[in-house]
């Protein structure tokens, strides 16, 4: 079934209310409703308003300066951009990591797994969750759950403190570092920072389990309400390693289709472009993405968590896969297709970052002194990681004086922008529907965006031409004229 956007026949008849900022989330971005004269939903859209444009000025820079510059996109997931550019660059280079190098980069990444999902859960969704959708604004936030329920305060912020600092000692600071380079890492990792962090980790295992179960009793105490809220059907796409574990640093491709059949499985990223396809919209500077062989309409899917979870074979690592199983398990695997399902797949993986810190933290090869590699040079690199939003590709062409000339992002928020779109419409329909809007209500909307966690400042990137809105208002405040330039290029004056 094709979930097509819908676009009012008569907008300019309709009662328009805006959502404008979302709260709670990385980034700028508004939700606009279109009501009638009986409050029924005739149209629902997510925006993204803010622009970035790396892709365009990264161009002319010589390439080992890009696993530096992108992670500027975003100071929540700079590490993802980070290791992302870098095995595009480690392509460049011809180079196969040696062991010591892909080791700091994995405890890298997962210290910003285990930190982005802590942020996210305990400081921007768990007002929502444990208070509910329409609790009291003044009480709804990371301050009324300092208040109401410190313990839990207290463990989100020194779950991400040992996130951060795992990245601190991976990548010399905690927000954009430079430990990963084309090739390889440049700064080992000491025997006395391994000590340091091992005295913690067993401690930070046990409150991500705390995490899980935490998000158990709440589907427990909620269960219709968790598992039909903001409900649909969705393609997913995820990494897999070749046995067909979850693997969050690298593997093929795996897309599944609504129903849980293969649509491809083990696809070389390397060729990304001849799985995926993406769509532009005039109305927002996030791009749609699809899967090539379904179309626009149809082949649009979801990433992250949820996708990640339910569509590997398993994790590999003990108490997570255990954890997975009784997701999957749990109302007859109904809470696995719940778009707040995505929360409590989000703390399954915050426990396998935890537990991977925990073996590679006893793993000497991350104490070893060889740190980079070379090999034949090529001329493109495409690098893709699940970061902690979902599937992230970083795609570079590099001249014969080593300066990017062309750069292609497709990041998690950005696949999952007509999954965001869905949700919300599904929201909007079932719960305001005909009612008199209040903050309570249009807060349902903004739960049901926060549950994929959207990074908006990475996903914001024009494809072509930049559509603009141009007006022109004289001194008494009335709009003298207007311009519009389409995706397509075209300027119209409407």
């Amino acid at each position: 079934m094709a979930y097509e956007l819908e676009t009012a026949t008569h907008p300019e008849q309709l009662k328009r209310v805006a959502i404008d900022p979302v709260s709670r989330v990385e980034g700028h971005g508004k939700v606009t409703l279109l009501l009638d004269e009986n409050n029924k939903v005739q149209q629902v859209r997510l925006h993204i308003v803010e622009f970035r444009g790396f892709e365009k000025f990264i161009q002319g820079r010589p390439f080992w300066e890009v696993p530096v510059m992108v992670q500027r996109l975003c100071g929540i997931c700079p590490v993802s951009h980070h290791l992302a550019a870098s095995k595009a660059m480690d392509m460049i280079v011809g180079a196969t990591l040696t062991p010591t190098a892909e080791k700091i980069r994995r405890l890298m990444h997962y210290g910003q797994i285990l930190q982005s999902h802590a942020l996210h859960f305990f400081h921007l969704a768990s007002p929502d969750l444990l208070f509910g959708f329409d609790s009291d604004v003044a009480k709804r936030n990371i301050v009324g759950v300092a208040a109401a329920y410190p313990d839990v305060a207290r463990k989100g912020v020194l779950l991400r403190k040992f996130g951060q600092e795992i990245i601190r000692v991976t990548a010399g600071k905690r927000v954009h570092g430079t430990g990963s380079i084309p090739g390889g890492v440049n700064k080992a990792v000491a025997a006395e920072e391994r000590t340091a962090l091992q005295k913690d980790i067993y401690q930070i295992v046990a409150w991500c389990r705390d995490a899980v179960h935490m998000m158990r009793d709440l589907f427990d105490a909620h269960l219709a309400l968790f598992n039909e809220f903001g409900r649909f059907d969705a393609h997913s796409l995820c990494l897999v390693r070749a046995d067909g574990a979850m693997d969050l640093y690298h593997g093929g491709l795996r897309a599944r289709s609504r129903d849980g059949k293969a649509l491809f499985d083990h696809f070389d990223y390397q060729r990304y472009w001849d799985a995926i396809a993406e769509d532009v919209k005039p109305w927002s500077y996030m791009k749609f993405p699809f899967l090539r062989a379904l179309g626009p309409e149809d082949g649009w899917y979801r990433v992250g968590p949820l996708a990640r979870v339910t569509g590997c074979d398993f994790i590999p690592t003990p108490l997570a896969d255990k954890a997975r199983q009784e997701f999957l398990a749990y109302d007859d695997g109904r809470s696995a297709g719940a778009t707040l399902g995505y929360h409590w797949a989000r703390m399954i993986e915050m426990l396998h970052a935890a537990e991977s810190i925990k073996d590679l933290l006893h793993d000497d090869d991350l104490l070893g002194g060889d740190l980079v590699a070379s090999g034949a040079r090529a001329e493109r690199g495409v690098g893709v990681i699940e970061a902690p939003r979902g599937t992230l590709i970083h795609h570079y062409r590099v001249d014969e004086n080593d300066q990017v000339i062309r750069a292609n992002l497709i990041v998690s928020t950005t696949h999952n922008n007509q999954a965001m779109n869905t949700a919300v419409r599904e929201v909007a329909r079932r719960y305001i529907d005909g009612r008199l809007l209040t903050e309570r209500l249009l807060n349902q909307i903004e739960v049901a965006i926060r549950a994929f966690d959207p990074c908006l400042s990475c996903a914001t990137h024009a494809l072509g031409r930049m559509p603009l809105d141009v007006e022109l208002i004289d001194a008494e405040g009335v709009l003298a004229d207007r311009l519009l330039r389409l995706p397509d290029g075209r300027v119209e004056r409407p």
